[in-house]
């Protein structure tokens, strides 16, 4: 894969591009409607039953905490360990009222055994995080490796490359509340027209969902989000086979 960004950004300067938003970013996904509610939607079509007692959860490219956020609100006892590659983003996300339960890590997915994040884990949530990532194949392949078997993965993701509404609606958004917006809050609209840029080039649904099967997991499912993002948000959930312990 090129390890370009679509707008040029190169992918390993996607971390410090979110460092230096990271002050920013929950004012900016705060005015999108749906964004919280979004990411709870996800997290519950894991697939998990209860409050999460006992269980491990992974939030895989956690950010400011939102996606660690809707884990809880789904999940309010299960041990939560959240990492991100953007060290201004974490601790951001640190800044933040958390039970004990959850905890946070500086880490890219490579890293994940040498910053102490071993397996197995009862599920993962990578919100927001596929589009970003110079080898997915790979890197999904790690995350399968952290389940343990009959676990869910839940792709939380942009994609509108198979439907022309979704493309038509995601460029007005874009070009007139989305990159103005960043550029009026932070000075800087790089991060946002990355956003724009990097969504639009990027895979769609049905080869997503295929994308996550390749790497090893089975019973896919596809659903989209509700309000102004149906069909531009999806979850791809899926499991790591084996049989459950």
């Amino acid at each position: 894969m090129n390890p370009l960004a679509e707008d040029g950004l190169p992918r390993a300067r996607v971390p410090g591009a979110f460092d230096t938003e990271a002050a920013f970013y929950d004012r900016l996904v705060g005015a999108n409607p749906g964004y919280h509610d979004h990411l709870r939607l996800s997290a519950r079509r894991l697939g998990l039953t209860g409050d999460g007692a006992g269980l491990r959860v992974l939030d895989a490219g956690c950010g400011t905490g939102a996606s660690t956020a809707a884990l809880l609100h789904v999940l309010p006892e299960a041990e939560i360990i959240a990492f991100d590659g953007s060290a201004a983003m974490l601790a951001q996300a640190r800044r933040k009222e958390w039970p004990p339960n959850v905890r946070f890590v500086h880490s890219t997915i490579e890293n994940l055994g040498r910053s102490g994040i071993t397996g197995p884990f009862d599920a993962v949530l990578a919100a927001y995080l596929i589009r970003n990532l110079a080898e997915p194949d790979i890197q999904l392949g790690t995350l399968r490796a952290l389940l343990r078997p009959g676990a869910p993965i839940a792709v939380h993701e942009y994609s509108v490359a198979d439907s022309r509404r979704a493309r038509i609606v995601w460029n007005c958004v874009c070009a007139t509340i989305i990159i103005p917006l960043g550029k009026v809050i932070t000075g800087d609209a790089t991060l946002y027209r990355h956003l724009r840029r990097s969504v639009l080039r990027f895979e769609g649904i049905s080869a997503l969902t295929a994308r996550v099967a390749a790497a090893g997991f089975t019973a896919l499912r596809c659903a989209t989000v509700p309000g102004w993002q149906r069909g531009i948000v999806h979850t791809v959930v899926g499991i790591r086979p084996g049989e459950i312990p």
